[in-house]
């Protein structure tokens, strides 16, 4: 009993600092508003979460659906890219070295340098987003599943031999289960690397979304809205990890 009061209460301690320091930092910051004022000045995104009144000035959660849509289209894009990409890594040293510095190079390259690449290529926005999401996103993908393949021990591979088990049969008794955690943990990664970056592409592109929202309502001085994005981001980020955290523990249970 006491330990599920504990989950309960400890969380909301720490949501409660949060708004102490903030409510402080409000009153000794110039243009910060402080929790009272961002509820009063946002509460209409809130109440009418659904609602539509214009392009950008629309209910948070209509918002976030958008910037959602695009992140699951670019997320199962790059995943469906990086998947079997670790998996061929893992397997074969040759490959490893041929594309490992390409991988190297690629990696840390930020979303503000891909996107405008993508617009180049695509000459749409809406592509181009799904382009930068997938090609940043991926790389946790392919490295855990790389790093999951390279961690069975040989004795898995033996045991496959002596059983005569086929490549797909060899995949799919051995490889497969034996990785499936390592390629979660890259999956829950590359979900929240492509939450991020859908934002900054919204940003960049004004599309509509939580991103580009944020954007307008900072060019419009509003500052109580950007607080709400703000908190829509980190709420929204917080619940896809548990989310994919959730799926991974019932497929570790089957």
């Amino acid at each position: 009993m006491r330990e599920r009061i504990s989950h309960i209460l400890l969380p909301l301690g720490g949501v409660a600092l949060l708004l102490v320091i903030w409510a402080a930092l409000s009153a000794n910051v110039k243009d910060l508003p402080s929790p009272l004022q961002t509820w009063q000045d946002s509460k209409i995104y809130i109440l009418e979460p659904f609602e539509k009144r214009g392009e950008m000035d629309q209910g948070i959660l209509r918002l976030a659906s958008y910037s959602l849509l695009r992140v699951a289209k670019g997320f199962l894009l790059g995943i469906i890219l990086a998947t079997p990409l670790g998996f061929l890594l893992g397997l074969s040293k040759t490959l490893h070295r041929m594309l490992d510095p390409v991988i190297q190079v690629l990696r840390p390259i930020s979303p503000l340098a891909w996107l405008p690449l993508g617009l180049i290529v695509f000459q749409k926005s809406e592509p181009a987003a799904l382009f930068t999401i997938a090609l940043c996103s991926m790389w946790p993908t392919v490295l855990n599943t790389m790093a999951g393949v390279r961690a069975i021990p040989q004795e898995y591979h033996n045991i496959a031999k002596v059983l005569r088990l086929s490549r797909v049969q060899t995949f799919t008794k051995v490889l497969l289960p034996a990785t499936l955690p390592n390629v979660f943990t890259g999956y829950r990664l590359s979900l929240g690397i492509a939450w991020l970056v859908i934002v900054a592409s919204e940003m960049l592109t004004g599309t509509p979304g939580i991103g580009g929202f944020l954007w307008q309502e900072y060019n419009s001085l509003i500052y109580a809205h950007i607080l709400l994005c703000i908190l829509t981001i980190g709420i929204v980020g917080f619940l896809l990890d548990r989310m994919m955290g959730f799926v991974e523990m019932r497929l570790r249970s089957v």
